[in-house]
């Protein structure tokens, strides 16, 4: 439902939080019911109590029933040795029953098969930062990516230019522009752009130049050096410090300025941005010859239909560079309305940042696996519908929805400005492009995706994110992806799984890992329930007829390591396939138990106990050997009951390799050499049970087994495979009785949970809890400043005192100067937050002093609040040694 928590992981999500319901990080054994784990941990544990106690009271009550009602026999004194250890032996076979049946391997299983995922995933370029979003991203129904970097190579260059009313399909020569022309386009791109861009030879002779810094103004540098033209140059010639005014580039601005000082007077100031945002603030443009023409609104709309639309539709990233030049004196520089109009244009570029190779390869595969790709990108829409079509986001003749950041808004909010669920719940299925957006714009529909309610499933988001403002948006996802490369560190902080490489195919790796650490634990339920069920059956049967369990303790307990500790690592180790991207996401409710392995459970359980129980009550006639029934106390181990033991085992570990499917695939070998733990733990166990058998003696109750026994046993065992495809061909649908186990929680479960908590949001909550903290965190540094100062002053006082031998003592036990308690006592996480005022936690911008009140605004700035002497006052109740330890 909410939350599906694996047991044995701390704060380990199964499926991700609600935006509603605020689930802590927790020790998951606890909980019960959440998931289908610590359903089957529970269910077959309490079965197990149960079977064990039964089968300790019948086999007591049996002995003593059949010796003494009975048999009318006496309790003899001298017998009563006897009596006891026969009860210690039923207790032994109880607690072994009990044993075998709690499933203590499955924390086992899940933790190896998180660990082993995690550090697989390191390989393919995902670092995974919290655990939960390993398992979480396996259920992913939406991606929101980023397009820069992401699905592209984020390696820019320009390829078209348009320059003194010119449209060049590629770079110019230097020539073909005219020297004022190309003047301005070399300072407005070497000036107007950070310094810390440039361009470096490459690494390896016949290598690319390496792009270092922003990569949109990399291309630009890059544009100069073709044109035959040193920016180094130019900016020696205007280092930074000469810069006069910037205005810097952001997402509302989608433009930056420099304004730089004139030799012969006045200001000058270059701008660049989008083309479209760009143009519109441009009343004048340089002609072929360079000279200054009026630029009208006609002149721009054409522009834009024969210059940048053509640019954009073939996927080009249009950048406009203009200048403005000022010569009335020095304007007002903070209006920058005022100042960021009636600029002059000089040229329009064409940059292209070519698609991935690989990604629409990988976008196909999202698809197939039920995932919805969608592009959230600053470009132009027409850009923007031209790379997601090279990608694969949108194909021909399906309906789709392509909105720039405006048009979102406008259809999602209502007369007041506030998003509508109803609303955006009508665009988001359709929606696959979301041109010229903002952060904002990214987080509004993230959140109205997650919170969406039109489907069965709530949908689980995963989101793309490198600048500081996507932090918002990949918090609030269920799994955000920062950016290794060109992510910021609080796009990094924010984030659940950092993608070393930028690559979106290292998305889809995740996802197929996430899905196989789903798979695995799946497995290994199905290989460790089967032998739970026949193990408990055999002892407990075994005990009530023959007055002793088939399965002798030790036996049991080397069953148990089998099914658990190396059945999990077997099981939970196995590698991912592409299979796991060809079927839809299980979804929140889905049942870790499906039918098909109710099935194989239910199948194999019944093959193994009519062997079982075949050799138990006909064995010793089928080999022609003595019957190990009824043995008495003591008596040496028989022949008959290690061939029940031996054919027991090689029945789990032939069922192990069967249980390495369950979807109902035939080929249980397939890729088997691939996964070498696999191969090593059931050749490992095969070696062992030899040596035990032939070797183990009184200790494991074995005895020594004949060659055709031998044979005998494996053959029973290789049965298992073949009596899997028998099962294989048994339809799961006719099987009506067959029900799934491990239901998530419902919807009207999730309703009643999270009522009363709608108008709490995730990140209110945390916010609050670290608005304690802080306040926590900031009185013990007052209170630590405090002891500080009494010491100092008390030290200054001392100086001028006689010394003597007792000082020091008396120091100790008398000491001349205390501290009061005048801090208000903050409250733990654990305790109620309403112990702080509400005053309190909103003064946001304040510092709380020692009587509990915040300081007023103007002193945000100070770490440390002074305090007169008058502050202190000086008795004889705590020691200043005692007051230290209290404050650390």
């Amino acid at each position: 439902g909410i939350s599906a928590r694996l047991p044995g992981c701390d704060g380990f999500t199964y499926g991700s939080q609600s935006p509603h319901v605020v689930i802590q990080p927790t020790r998951l054994w606890p909980v019960l019911a959440e998931r289908p784990q610590a359903w089957a941990e529970v269910t077959v544990s309490a079965t197990g109590l149960i079977m064990s106690a039964f089968t300790v009271i019948i086999l007591i009550l049996y002995f003593v029933i059949d010796n003494f009602v009975i048999q009318r026999r006496p309790w003899l004194p001298e017998c009563t040795p006897i009596y006891i250890q026969y009860f210690v032996k039923f207790f032994i076979i109880g607690i072994t029953v009990l044993v075998v049946a709690v499933p203590e391997g499955l924390p086992l299983a899940v933790t190896i098969s998180l660990a082993y995922s995690v550090k697989k995933m390191m390989k393919d370029n995902n670092l995974v930062r919290h655990l939960d979003a390993c398992e979480t991203m396996g259920n992913a129904t939406a991606i929101c990516s980023d397009k820069t970097g992401t699905l592209t190579m984020n390696r820019m260059t320009v390829v078209q230019v348009f320059v003194g009313e010119t449209h060049h399909h590629k770079v110019p020569s230097p020539d073909a522009i005219v020297p004022k022309i190309l003047e301005l386009v070399v300072n407005g791109i070497a000036i107007n752009s950070a310094y810390t861009s440039k361009i470096l030879p490459p690494e390896k002779e016949g290598g690319l130049p390496r792009q270092v810094g922003n990569k949109t103004e990399c291309a630009l540098l890059g544009l100069v050096s073709d044109l035959k033209q040193d920016y180094q140059a130019v900016r020696q010639e205007v280092p930074e410090e000469k810069l006069y005014k910037v205005y810097t580039f952001n997402s509302v601005r989608k433009s930056m300025s420099t304004v730089v000082q004139r030799p012969e007077g006045g200001f000058r100031m270059y701008s660049k941005g989008a083309s479209e945002i760009i143009l519109r603030k441009c009343n004048r443009i340089l002609d072929k010859k360079g000279d200054v023409v009026p630029f009208k609104n006609k002149d721009r709309d054409e522009m834009v239909r024969t210059v940048i639309e053509p640019m954009a539709c073939e996927g080009l990233r249009t950048i406009c560079i203009a200048y403005r030049d000022f010569s009335n004196g020095e304007p007002p520089w903070d209006n920058e309305s005022e100042i960021l109009t009636e600029l002059t244009c000089i040229a329009v570029l064409g940059i292209e940042d070519p698609v991935r190779p690989e990604v629409p390869e990988a976008i196909a595969k999202c698809k197939r696996a039920g995932i919805t790709v969608r592009m959230v990108t600053g470009d132009n829409i027409n850009t923007a519908r031209a790379i997601a079509t090279k990608c694969g986001i949108l194909t021909p003749g399906e309906d789709f929805l392509c909105l720039e950041g405006k048009e979102f808004n406008r259809l999602i909010r209502n007369e007041k400005g506030e998003v509508e669920q109803e609303k955006l719940d009508k665009i988001w299925p359709k929606l696959r492009v979301l041109a010229r957006s903002s952060p904002t714009d990214k987080h509004t529909l993230v959140k109205g995706i997650i919170d969406s309610t039109i489907g069965e499933q709530r949908q689980v988001v995963a989101v793309t994110g490198d600048g500081t403002n996507d932090g918002p948006a990949l918090k609030k996802a269920d799994v955000g992806f920062a950016m290794g490369i060109a992510g910021t560190d609080v796009a990094k902080e924010a984030s659940d799984i950092i993608l070393t490489d930028d690559n979106f195919t290292s998305i889809v790796k995740a996802v197929m890992w996430g899905r196989n650490v789903y798979d695995s634990i799946s497995k290994f339920l199905q290989f460790q329930l089967t032998v739970n069920v026949v193990a408990v059956i055999v002892a407990f049967t075994g005990a009530c007829i023959t007055q002793d369990s088939p399965l002798k303790a030790v036996q049991m307990l080397w069953v148990n390591l089998i099914m658990d500790t190396f059945a999990s690592l077997a099981l939970a180790t196995e590698p991912p396939t592409d299979s796991l991207l060809k079927r839809r996401p299980y979804g929140r409710n889905k049942p870790l138990i499906s039918r098909t392995m109710m099935k194989n459970i239910l199948g194999h359980a019944v093959y193994q106990l009519t062997v079982i129980f075949s050799l138990v009550f006909a064995g010793e006639k089928f080999f022609d050997i003595d019957s190990g029934r009824n043995a008495p106390l003591h008596s040496p181990p028989s022949q008959h009951y290690t061939i029940i033991f031996n054919t027991f085992v090689l029945m789990q570990l032939f069922n192990e390799i069967n249980s390495r499917k369950i979807h109902g695939e035939r080929n249980v070998f397939s890729g088997i050499f691939q996964n070498i733990i696999f191969c090593a733990v059931v050749f490992g166990t095969f070696i062992s049970q030899i040596i035990i058998v032939e070797l183990g003696g009184k200790p494991f109750s074995c005895t020594k087994l004949t060659l055709s026994q031998w044979l005998w046993c494996l053959l029973i065992g290789i049965g298992e495979l073949l009596w899997g495809q028998v099962i294989c061909t048994i339809p799961t649908q006719s099987l009506k009785f067959l029900k799934e186990a491990g239901h998530g929680t419902t919807k009207e479960e999730i309703t009643k949970d999270a009522e009363g908590l709608d108008e709490i949001d995730l990140a209110e909550m945390e916010l609050r809890k670290g608005q304690i903290l802080w306040f926590r965190g900031l009185n013990r540094i007052q209170t630590q400043i405090k002891v500080v100062k009494v010491f100092h002053s008390s030290l200054h006082e001392t100086r001028h005192k006689p010394k003597n031998k007792e000082s020091i003592h008396n120091f100790m036990t008398q000491p001349e100067f205390s501290m009061e308690e005048e801090v208000p006592r903050t409250p733990l996480l654990e305790e109620q937050e309403e112990e702080i005022p509400e005053n309190a936690l909103k003064a946001g911008t304040g510092v709380l002093l020692l009587d509990g009140e915040a300081t007023p605004p103007a002193n945000e700035n100070n770490n440390a609040v002074d305090h007169s002497p008058a502050q202190t006052s000086a008795s004889h109740s705590d020691s200043p040694v005692r007051s230290v330890e209290t404050s650390v």
